[in-house]
């Protein structure tokens, strides 16, 4: 997804408000009466509010929200009933933004009655039906927490943090009588757990290995150690909002280190066994889904906290953030895993458990170029040759391989009033549609002619495909390039989608050119792997290009300093025309700005839209080699 660059980006927040009919607002002091089918939207904009100096603040924060999203995922889990209004990016409310878009008059839930509360206790007490008791987790221990959510969605309960303070949830909830059905300390407040994965090894077997857990899904977010330093990327990165969606789908969370040369910077003093207790975890879920099915991993390693040598990690990993990013996708590849990944600092998502029942098209087509109309534009010869005096360049516009950011960014980045005016080739995992398919239906029912779609890192999801190859490493299991052929498939068709822009392949091996033929069932337009088995720029397999793209990227906000930087890279190959750019979370008028730059300097220089660089590329490559 990132490969480094992604991993620095940071966040803002302010606030607006939300409509839709027929509407009823409620006090926190009173207790409405939910009808069947009624929506209740739970305020909770006044928990952002807290800051970091707060210790008392934050720790109500995270067990008000871990509350929320546990009960939302089992109250959304068959229909739309719970809605949080809490994220905020680029100063743009984004939970009333994309209620707004999707939701009301002649939208979907037209007429539904919506009722606002702003105490999850009381919007407990109206769902208590749904619900069969609560999970309390131990604050001794910071892996429990991440146990109560796998615990939550297995048996219908809600999570709460063991805390006898006046106030807390765990005392407001004792005092209503609401029954604990799994303890995750003793009754008496004394741990039951010592080290950071006897609660994983317990989960494990009894939810993993029971069946109670899907292998559809799995979590890797950040557990109650997030309180230890909440300011490190953002006051909402605690990402209790996205359990919710895993929470409905029954999924295995955990926060685990990848590395097994050192410990764990959350648990310096235990060795090093989270690598083999990732292992061991994914092994199972290998097994549940039959070795033909994919995991949908949500989330990402929580480096601005653990696990890297980021300056504000107190116990300092000897590894990057971007390496331990990569060493995760590789350890998830080896056992049929992709990751969704929701990275600091634009990682909180609210209500995917409840987008979850947005209703898409079967299929959203894309239009590409034929040899004629690129003759008739004078990019190709008459004689269907391809210039070789041209220097051919495509702006890879990422990274959208998490619904977080999609969730959180386009309702800045799509409104740009420049959109339409430069052609983007918007490479987004179509595998976001699991989480967040309003923003992915809105964008294809908003595109401009400009507007062209590519399948994001690495497919319709982030994994290494090298790493499906056998022999395997890691796992030692049996080729799953075919299981992830016919995963790919259906998203491909549903979005009309033809080119993979990017294939990270991290810490993995490359892929073969066997393995690269999959991809050209499915992506046989294109696609573009760092790695390439003829060690070259670009090669043709089944018909299908593969450019080769090393992952870096041009980002100088200033239009001057990207132009300049992006004209650059135009010598790394002179006796290859063609080049790929990659940018993260740029605007329209952004690259309007550095297109204009790059062609200004040369009339040889030309920007294209996805369709027509691949296709150049093609009858490039299959006059060349």
């Amino acid at each position: 997804m990132k490969a480094g660059t992604k991993l620095c980006i940071g966040l803002a927040l302010l606030l607006v408000a939300c409509n839709c009919q027929p509407t009823v607002n409620f006090t926190p002091a009173e207790q409405p009466q939910i009808g069947e089918g009624d929506i209740v939207v739970l305020d909770m904009n006044r928990w952002r509010e807290v800051t970091s100096r707060d210790s008392i603040g934050v720790v109500r924060l995270w067990e008000t929200m871990h509350l929320a999203a546990t009960l939302q995922g089992i109250v959304n889990r068959d229909e739309p009933r719970l809605y949080i209004k809490y994220v905020v990016a680029n100063g743009i409310n984004v939970d009333d933004f994309w209620w707004d878009k999707c939701i009301g008059e002649g939208k979907w839930l037209d007429g539904r009655r919506v009722v606002t509360m702003y105490d999850p206790v009381k919007v407990l007490d109206a769902f208590k039906d749904k619900v069969e008791g609560l999970v309390v987790y131990d604050p001794a221990i910071a892996s429990t927490s991440n146990v109560a959510s796998t615990v939550a969605g297995a048996d219908n309960l809600v999570a709460v943090r063991y805390d006898l303070r006046p106030g807390s949830i765990y005392t407001r909830l004792m005092e209503r009588e609401y029954p604990v059905k799994v303890w995750l300390l003793n009754e008496d407040g004394t741990s039951k757990f010592h080290t950071k994965l006897e609660p994983y090894r317990w989960a494990l077997d009894n939810y993993l290995k029971t069946g109670k857990c899907s292998g559809e899904t799995a979590a890797y977010y950040i557990d109650q150690f997030w309180m230890t330093a909440p300011g490190n990327a953002g006051m909402n990165h605690h990402q209790l909002t996205n359990h919710d969606y895993f929470v409905s789908k029954k999924g295995f969370f955990f926060d685990l280190s990848p590395w097994d040369d050192e410990p764990a910077s959350d648990a310096p003093t235990e060795g090093n066994g989270d690598r083999a207790m990732f292992q061991s975890i994914f092994s199972e879920i290998y097994k549940l889904n039959g070795g033909s099915r994919f995991c949908h991993v949500g989330g990402f390693a929580p480096w601005a906290h653990k696990y890297s040598n980021n300056s504000r990690v107190v116990h300092k990993s000897k590894h990057e953030a971007a390496q331990t990013e990569w060493e995760t996708v590789k350890l998830l590849s080896a056992y049929n895993a992709y990751k969704d990944a929701d990275a600091a600092s634009l990682g909180a998502m609210a209500n995917a458990s409840f987008w979850q029942h947005y209703p898409l098209k079967a299929e959203y087509p894309q239009k590409w170029v034929t040899r004629d109309e690129l003759k008739a534009r004078g990019l190709l010869s008459s004689s269907g040759r391809v210039s070789t005096t041209k220097k051919y360049v495509l702006f890879y516009v990422g990274d959208y391989d998490a619904a977080a950011w999609i969730y959180q960014q386009m309702p800045m980045l799509w409104e740009d009033p420049n959109r339409g005016s430069v052609p983007m080739m918007w490479s987004i995992n179509p595998s976001l549609d699991r989480r967040a398919p309003m923003v992915m239906d809105y964008l294809r029912s908003t595109a401009t002619e400009a507007d062209y779609f590519a399948a994001g890192d690495n497919g319709a999801g982030y994994l290494n495909p090298g790493m499906l190859e056998e022999p395997r490493p890691v796992s030692g299991l049996p080729s799953g390039v075919e299981a992830w052929a016919a995963h790919n498939r259906p998203f491909f068709q549903r979005w009309g989608l033809s080119v993979t822009g990017f294939v990270i392949d991290g810490n993995g091996p490359g892929m073969s050119v066997e393995g690269m033929k999959s991809y050209a069932g499915f992506s046989p337009n294109g696609i573009g792997p760092q790695k390439l088995p003829n060690g070259g720029n670009a090669m043709i397999v089944d018909g299908m290009p593969v450019l080769r793209c090393s992952g870096a990227s041009v980002g100088e906000e200033r239009i001057e300093d990207a132009g300049k930087k992006a004209v650059s890279m135009l010598s790394q190959h002179p006796e290859f025309p063609f080049y790929w750019i990659r940018t993260i979370l740029k605007s329209p008028t952004w690259h309007k700005g550095v297109k204009e730059y790059i062609e200004a300097q040369s009339s040889n220089y030309i920007v294209l839209d996805g369709p027509s660089y691949f296709e150049l590329l093609r009858c490039y490559l299959e006059q060349n080699q």
